[in-house]
This record gives structure tokens, sequence and C-alpha cells, in this order.
């Protein structure tokens, strides 16, 4: 198997694109794919101030360092979990990437925002730990974000299909109208966007891989049987079969998405003890907050 670019011996055979590429070209490949997606759905300038979500995963990781290389302004931000072992790890493959990079990263903790884990949290409040800890990395990003033009996060071409056959599965329109790369600043928020949006999990692994990022290789204790890994496996044995399929969905869906009209949303106003964009008086955080007090 050679090179399709230069004919020296390929180390990756991508089959959605029908090449086979060396180390150098694919690398070559894959900057110019996300440089492409990033110019596409006009997601940030080089003069924009951007933060990058980074769990310790190679998605994270490897796009904030990819951002880095190409002269973007990035900093990451890492949120500690408080989860036994997995958060440990997680914070240590943060640190030793910034040690190794240079890159800026903030690491803020959950137990120091609540006073426990998330997964205490959950049990104390007795609320699944997936939602709680939703709520709360939300929370904490948007909160950070104030400071900066845009946040970008790892989510891939997996990721988005994934959550695009569960959507369509159960017809929440409302979700599949603002399922984009980009959502724009609106209500006190940040603009958010995925410049990852193009590029398969595999892709995304090579990459990180290729240009030696030490990440955390596990997954959280807590997603094994997430519905979104079940998709996952779904839609990983038709790419098999049907190399691209991945693609073609989601660019599909991207072209035709205004079928789906978007609902007014309610209106936002400051949290009475936070500030934080709310519908409600007190916000989901402040009222966690609150719970956790008196519990």
């Amino acid at each position: 198997m050679k090179c399709k670019i230069c004919g020296t011996k390929a180390e990756v055979r991508l089959k959605s694109h029908n090449i086979a590429l060396c180390r150098e070209h694919f690398l070559q490949f894959f900057r110019r794919r996300v440089e492409r997606t990033i110019r596409r759905f006009k997601m940030f300038t080089k003069d924009a101030r951007i933060l990058v979500a980074v769990s310790g995963g190679k998605d994270s990781m490897g796009l904030l360092h990819l951002l880095n290389s190409l002269g973007y302004n990035v900093t990451g931000y890492h949120i500690n979990l408080g989860i036994p072992e997995y958060s440990d790890i997680s914070v240590d493959k943060v640190k030793k990437f910034h040690d190794m990079t240079g890159i800026p990263v903030i690491i803020e903790s959950v137990v120091d925002e609540l006073g426990f884990g998330i997964h205490e949290v959950a049990q104390k409040v007795h609320r699944p730990i997936c939602s709680i800890c939703g709520m709360v990395k939300r929370y904490m990003i948007n909160r950070v974000a104030q400071k900066f033009d845009v946040v970008a996060t790892g989510h891939n071409l997996d990721d988005e299909v994934a959550t695009l056959f569960g959507n369509l599965l159960n017809w929440q329109s409302d979700y599949l109208a603002r399922q984009y790369p980009v959502l724009p600043a609106a209500d006190g928020f940040t603009k958010k966007v995925k410049p990852y949006v193009l590029v398969s999990e595999y892709e995304s692994a090579i990459y990180t891989f290729f240009v030696d990022i030490d990440y955390v290789m596990i997954e959280c204790p807590y997603s094994k049987h997430a519905t979104s890994i079940f998709y996952k496996n779904i839609f990983n044995e038709i790419e098999d079969h049907m190399p691209g399929t991945k693609l073609r969905f989601l660019k599909g869906f991207y072209e035709l998405r205004d079928i789906f009209p978007s609902t007014t949303r309610e209106k936002l106003a400051p949290c009475e003890k936070c500030g934080y964009p709310t519908t409600a008086g007190v916000c989901s955080f402040c009222r966690l907050k609150d719970k956790l007090h008196h519990a």
C-alpha cells in the first residue's frame, strides 16, 4: 500500500476517502480538512480568543494542539470532575500536555465549586450522573467563556452522527433545528464551534498518535451504557460495509436542516444569585448548590 501523494509506504488507509497516505501527507490532509471546515462554517479568525474545552481525551487534546500549530490564539479549559482515578488520570494528562507544549490551560474543579465530586453530587440529589455532569460542565464552561470570543469543542463526525441519529429516531425537532457546527453568540452565551465535525474518530485518533500526544485512553466509568455508544457501534457497522456513509449522512442533514423550523426559545434573564442566563429566577447550578447545602 503506497501513499497516494508521494508513492512511499502508506501508514494510513482512509476508506471513506478511498486513499492511503504516509504520515507526512496524512497530517497535511488532516490539517487542511479542519482548516476548510473552520472557513466553510466561518467559525473564527486568527484574531479570535479561543477557549478549547479539554477533557484529556484524544479529540479535545488533538484539537487544542492542532489549532495552536495553525497559529490560532488558544487556551485550554479542563474541569476536574472529582471521579476517583479517572479524574486524576485526566488532570495528569492535561498538565503533562501543557508542560510539553506550553499552551495555556485553565483547570477548575467541581469539588471546589460544589464541595463534592460529580458522582457524589448525583447521589446526594438523586439525579442521573450524566444529567448532572452535563449541566455542571455547561455552566462552568459558559462562565469562563465570557472572557473569550469563541468556545471550541472536540466533537467529531462519529459524535455528531450518533447525536443526529438519536434525534431523528425520537423526532426531536428542537434539537434537530439547533444541531449545527456553529452556535452563534446569543443571550449572554459565547459562540460555540466544532472544528472536528467532518473528521472521524479514527482520523482524530491517528492525528493525536502521529503528533505524540499522551491522552486519556480509558472511558468515563459512567459512560459504559450510554445510548450514543450504541448508536456509534451501529454506524461503524454501516460504515464498514459502505465507506463514506457517515459523511454523507451528516452533510445531507446540513443541506436539509431548514426543514426543521426552530421554535421560539424562552426569554433568558440573569440568575438572581450568579448572573448566569436562565429562564428561571435562579439558575439550575445555583439551585443545585442550595440543595447540596441543605442535604
